[in-house]
């Protein structure tokens, strides 16, 4: 499959990872609402609850990738590649408004409601084993991603996770890991009572899950709403970008240099240039059209160029690029 075809159905490994993911939380979902109604365990239930949240987030990541490969048209020029920011946006926002909230009523009742006697708790062993198994099996393939995209781009898997443009695999990466979590944790609670015959612990167990779970999908959310609003290349790109420019023949300073990402690799570039004042406009024009084609072969993820020509000694350009980037401009002799 061509790298177009693969933007446009969603990315083939984004895809595989999310349906697995999906597939697993299900399936482990119904499991531990099974487990909680016959052992009576609060925590088992809110991690039910959890892996409920799981699957509705899968199924709005699938959503994501589909839509958001749709090619440009009238309406949409640069393309829909931002709708999968926003699906996912949703996706973390269904991470809190349903496996957290419930999770913390739930370990709030158990801690300051009537107690409730914990019954056949090796059913909970059980499931808690056979579900770890399962969501290493997801947690794996997230990872071979993560890993997997950290190594070509030369970093740490966090900084990668950090900067990275398509949230599918991060989003997953984070559930499976705060599912593995939310398993110790209800495997914790459920032995305590098992072994005290206190309910506290148990109702413990379930806020701690409910409070990891606000955590990641205020991570989540933080990521796709910097992703939504406009965030620029990574500077990686962007340095790239601009040394290419600079070294053109006919460029004599690149006097502003502005990037957003319209999608997962997909980048604009917006390029203020100031030639060589002895061109000709023919030979502007030609010079604006080779870069903008250049950058597309030297750059993959480039899919947008405009180049505007300008004189960098103009005052009110220099202080509208000195107020965005400060000493950053100054730095570059901007």
């Amino acid at each position: 499959m061509s790298e177009e075809s693969e933007r446009q159905t969603g990315g083939g490994e984004s895809t595989l990872t999310v349906l697995l993911a999906g597939g697993v939380n299900l399936a482990i979902a119904i499991m531990k609402a099974v487990a909680g109604v016959i052992t009576g365990s609060g925590a088992m239930l809110s991690e039910a609850a959890h892996s409920v949240a799981d699957t509705f987030t899968e199924i709005l990541l699938l959503t994501a990738l589909r839509r958001s490969g749709r090619p440009a048209d009238v309406m949409h020029p640069f393309g829909y590649g931002k709708e999968r920011y926003f699906w996912s946006l949703l996706a973390a926002v269904s991470i809190f408004a349903s496996g957290a909230t419930f999770a913390l009523y739930e370990g709030f009742s158990t801690v300051f409601g009537e107690p409730v006697e914990q019954s056949s708790p090796i059913v909970g062993y059980v499931v808690l084993a056979l579900a770890f198994a399962m969501e290493s099996v997801s947690w794996t393939q997230a990872f071979r991603q993560v890993r997997r995209g950290a190594a070509e781009q030369n970093r740490t898997i966090w900084k990668f996770l950090r900067y990275i443009d398509d949230p599918a695999p991060k989003t997953v990466f984070l559930e499976d890991s705060a599912a593995l979590i939310g398993l110790v944790l209800a495997f914790a609670g459920v032995f305590l009572h098992h072994v005290t015959g206190s309910a506290v612990y148990d109702g413990i167990a379930s806020i701690l899950i409910g409070l990891l779970l606000a955590v990641v999908a205020y991570v989540l959310g933080r990521t796709n709403l910097r992703l939504l609003i406009g965030r620029q290349a990574d500077l990686t790109v962007v340095r790239g970008i601009r040394e290419y420019l600079s070294a053109a023949g006919e460029v004599e300073s690149v006097v502003d240099l502005q990037t957003m990402l319209l999608g997962t690799d997909q980048i604009l570039v917006c390029a203020r240039v100031d030639f060589d004042d002895a061109l000709s406009a023919a030979d502007l024009e030609r010079a604006c059209v080779r870069l903008a084609a250049e950058l597309h072969d030297e750059f993959s993820d480039v899919t947008e160029v405009f180049i505007e020509p300008v004189p960098r000694s103009d005052p009110e350009l220099r202080a509208a690029v000195l107020a965005r980037y400060g000493d950053i401009a100054k730095r570059y002799g901007r």
